[in-house]
C-alpha cells in the first residue's frame, strides 16, 4: 500500500517517486575503532512504530528529506 510524502520543492508526491536511504543515527566519532563502524554501516535498529528517517526524492527534484514515520502504519509524523 503506497502513502504520499511531502516535498518541499514539489509538493505531496506518492511514496514511490522516493528512496528511502536511512534510519538517522549519527556517526561514530573520528576515533571509533572498526567494530564501531561496521555496527553503524550494516546494522539497523528497524524499529516497529516511530521512526526518524532519511528519504531522498529520486524521482522528482532530488532533495533529502528527513521524516518521522510510524514503521507499523506508514503514517507521517512529521516532516
Amino acid at each position: 500500500m503506497g502513502f504520499k510524502i511531502r516535498c518541499p520543492n514539489c509538493g505531496w508526491r506518492t511514496v514511490y517517486e522516493f528512496t528511502f536511504e536511512s534510519e538517522e543515527r549519527r556517526a561514530p566519532g573520528p576515533d571509533a575503532d572498526l567494530k564501531a563502524w561496521r555496527e553503524h554501516l550494516y546494522f539497523r535498529e528497524n524499529a516497529s512504530g516511530p521512526q526518524l528517517e532519511w528519504w531522498v526524492h529520486s524521482g522528482g527534484c532530488g532533495t533529502w528529506l528527513k521524516i518521522r514515520r510510524d514503521t507499523s502504519t506508514n503514517e507521517i509524523l512529521e516532516e
